[in-house]
């Protein structure tokens, strides 16, 4: 009997928890499964301008330069010049001993000699030819007999004879003018001098080095390297399909990964016409003149440029992250006065990593929404933000 009424009481104080414990959960849901508002993140359409630019990366060039390689071979002497050096045109470098040249520059004499001299002889000759010739013709005059007409031939015959002399002597001496001339420039050669005005940028050589024990093929390096830092310019590799974009005169912006915080600005100079494949990719060497050059910046320095493309101004802008696309359609998001928010199909222009442009379907300060935060949802969702290669500049709306 006892055990009996014990089960009873356990099961009316089981039924009471399972009441209270279902109860209570039915509050918890029903207290957090109110709806709430969506919350809309919104940017005001507005008028304003827009950048489109191409990137691209390369290095610091120096466009006019030299490489000082002397052709005739020796031993490297009188050294006169070290690296970041300024030279002047026509200033010595350094100096090759070579004795062979010298020897040809007194063989080159003496030939150049003997030639003058022919020259001089068969002048001469044909000098005396010919006043033989006009003597017997005058004596001929005065006796019919003196010569006959046979001999007065053969004296002619020699003037001719004498006159071909004259112009083979003439031109042995231009020929060995000609080759006394290239001796000498050899021979000047053995002082090396700068071509340009410049910087020396680079020296392989030193004094007692033999030129002609330099390395050859493809690892050899040239004496000296010298410079015009004046005409430092950036060249950047452009990829095909952004090269037809690109044309002389735009506009670039650039940065350097060794120069933190410097940007300068500069115009497209050249590109080249044909392009490089390499693994597969065709790219177009673009070189760019710099508007001003800062003293900091080096040959071979690393570059990005922002290459722009196209500037649009008074045009209706708004975040690419309030554009949407549907079913190949634009739109966008309109939040109205009252919290509503309404779907207008867009057509959209220009656009870059930041901001797009609408030509129809949206007013200047209409909010659309860029951001939608569901408090309902474990998660906020958003407009997908649309992506393009561009740059900011100051003053101008743009990525």
């Amino acid at each position: 009997m006892k055990l009996l009424e014990i089960v009873k009481k356990n099961k009316f104080l089981l039924t009471g928890a399972i009441i209270l414990i279902v109860g209570g959960y039915y509050w918890y849901v029903k207290s957090n499964s109110a709806d709430k508002k969506a919350e809309y993140v919104t940017a005001a359409a507005e008028k304003g301008m827009l950048t489109t630019s191409i990137s691209a990366s390369g290095n610091v060039i120096v466009d006019t330069s030299t490489n000082v390689d002397p052709t005739i071979t020796g031993t490297v002497t009188n050294l006169s010049v070290k690296v970041g050096d300024s030279v002047k045109k026509g200033q010595l470098l350094f100096s090759i001993v070579n004795d062979d040249l010298g020897v040809n520059v007194a063989k080159g004499a003496a030939t150049l000699e003997s030639a003058r001299n022919s020259l001089e002889s068969a002048k001469i000759d044909k000098d005396d030819a010919e006043a033989k010739y006009e003597k017997a013709k005058d004596e001929d005059d005065e006796d019919s007999d003196a010569f006959t007409r046979e001999e007065l031939e053969v004296l002619k015959d020699k003037i001719g004879l004498a006159e071909d002399k004259v112009n083979q002597a003439q031109k042995n001496l231009e020929a060995t003018v000609a080759d006394y001339r290239n001796i000498q420039t050899d021979a000047n050669k053995r002082n090396v001098v700068s071509t340009i005005d410049g910087t020396v940028n680079e020296i392989n050589i030193k004094n007692g080095d033999d030129l002609s024990k330099l390395s050859s093929g493809s690892s050899r390096k040239v004496p000296i390297i010298i410079g015009d830092l004046s005409t430092m310019k950036a060249q950047v590799e452009v990829n095909e399909v952004d090269i037809p974009s690109v044309t002389i005169g735009q506009k670039v912006m650039m940065t350097f990964s060794a120069i933190e915080g410097l940007e300068i600005s500069g115009k497209v100079e050249k590109m080249d016409s044909l392009g490089t494949l390499e693994s597969g990719v065709v790219t177009y060497k673009v070189t760019i003149d710099f508007d001003s050059l800062d003293p900091r910046i080096k040959p071979e320095m690393s570059v990005s440029a922002n290459i722009i493309t196209d500037v649009k101004r008074d045009i209706i802008i708004i975040p690419n992250s309030a554009v949407k696309t549907k079913n190949g359609e634009n739109y966008v998001e309109v939040l109205n006065s009252g919290e509503t928010v309404s779907q207008i199909s867009v057509q959209i222009g220009a656009t870059n990593n930041t901001d797009t442009e609408i030509i129809s379907g949206v007013n200047v300060g209409d909010k659309v929404v860029t951001q939608i935060i569901d408090p309902n949802a474990t998660t906020s969702s958003s407009a997908a933000t649309r992506s393009g290669s561009n740059m900011r500049i100051p003053g101008l709306r743009g990525g």
